[in-house]
């Protein structure tokens, strides 16, 4: 481990009204070695087993950053140096990770969405977010971007998670809402019609 990252944005408005209470988007990210880069190994159990630990000390960090108010929305994201390859990002970021993450942010029912990528230091890193309990909750799908001007380093791992106290700060272009969600049985059902 190289070093922490963390990021907070609070939008008090985005052109329209003040929200009732601004929007906190947070973004917590670990900078590590990299250790099969610059070779090809067939098994990648080096990097799922450890990232449960690494997701919840990540969703812990998030939280934090939050300031008290509670996770609405949440997502992942890594990116590996040019010595590195995007399936040893992908391993970083498997279901493993996810449930550390969730025990460190307190829970979650949906799906984590991510992206994965090749990349160089400074360069952008978009982070997908959706509501925590229900994946198809228009109003909660948004992008928390994190730039790490030293990272990653071409033998480096560069993982972020960000959360969210709360949908867009004008979201109205409708669907299934916050509410509707947390009734229905499974979180990661699509919306009919």
């Amino acid at each position: 481990m190289r070093k922490w990252v963390g990021h907070v944005e609070e939008i008090e408005h985005d052109g329209g009204p003040r929200p009732h209470e601004p929007m906190r988007r947070a973004v917590a990210a670990v900078v590590i070695a990299n250790p099969l880069a610059g070779r090809y190994v067939e098994d990648l159990g080096t990097l799922v087993e450890p990232s449960g630990q690494l997701g919840e000390e990540l969703g812990r960090r998030a939280l934090a950053l939050l300031d008290g108010r509670p996770v609405e929305g949440y997502g992942k994201a890594g990116m590996c140096g040019v010595h590195g390859e995007q399936e040893h990002v992908a391993a970083c970021l498997t279901t493993t990770f996810g449930d550390g993450f969730r025990r460190g942010v307190g829970g979650g029912r949906a799906w984590l969405a991510s992206t994965k990528k090749v990349g160089g230091p400074g360069e952008s890193l978009d982070i997908p977010l959706a509501y925590r309990h229900h994946l198809y909750v228009r109003s909660h799908y948004d992008t928390a971007t994190l730039r790490v001007v030293d990272a990653p380093r071409p033998d480096e791992l560069l993982l972020a998670v960000a959360v969210t106290s709360g949908g867009r700060v004008h979201a109205r272009v409708g669907g299934l809402t916050r509410t509707e969600a947390d009734t229905r049985a499974d979180p990661n059902q699509r919306m009919r019609g």
